[in-house]
């Protein structure tokens, strides 16, 4: 079982899909840390993650907000790090403990508080559109659980691609 996967998606409803495959994929517990410039797809790859678990709400970018808690097949906590200090500052009082099953965690600009994450999580790296709106992903599983969830959602990912 390989820990590290790369593809392409033709474009923004192409990624959404694949977050919709994750979304089947997710049994709770699961974090995935995204990492890409502006407009590379974290959001759309999130809206279809919560597609995938059933959500009424569209995700949006909690930029701003900070963190969105959707309710879905699991709890859903979709946090942005762009605001480094401020989130960092919820982080301490007392977000963090929310990390753990049944929650789902989905973080955009990861980096920023990697050491707040849970060792065990999917890394995902999308790059900003190439010509023809083909956007390139590099998913790492980091820990041994990580390793199943990728598994996981490769296998969703050709059911999707390849229905029937």
């Amino acid at each position: 079982m390989s820990s590290t996967w790369k593809l392409e998606t033709a474009g923004a409803e192409e990624t959404r899909a694949l977050g919709r495959a994750l979304g089947r994929s997710l049994q709770g517990g699961e974090c995935l840390a995204l990492e890409g410039e502006l407009g590379s797809g974290k959001t759309t790859l999130v809206q279809g993650v919560l597609e995938g678990l059933g959500g009424r709400e569209r995700a949006a970018s909690p930029t701003y907000l900070l963190c969105h808690e959707y309710e879905a097949r699991l709890p859903v906590l979709h946090l942005d790090a762009w605001f480094q200090e401020r989130l960092e500052a919820l982080l301490e009082e007392g977000l963090a403990e929310r990390f753990r099953p049944p929650a789902v965690v989905l973080v955009e600009w990861a980096g920023r508080i990697a050491a707040w994450l849970p060792a065990d999580r999917l890394a995902l790296r999308l790059e900003a559109p190439a010509p023809g709106d083909r956007r390139r992903l590099r998913v790492e599983a980091r820990g041994e659980r990580a390793r199943g969830w990728l598994e996981a959602w490769r296998q969703a990912w050709e059911s999707e691609a390849n229905p029937g």
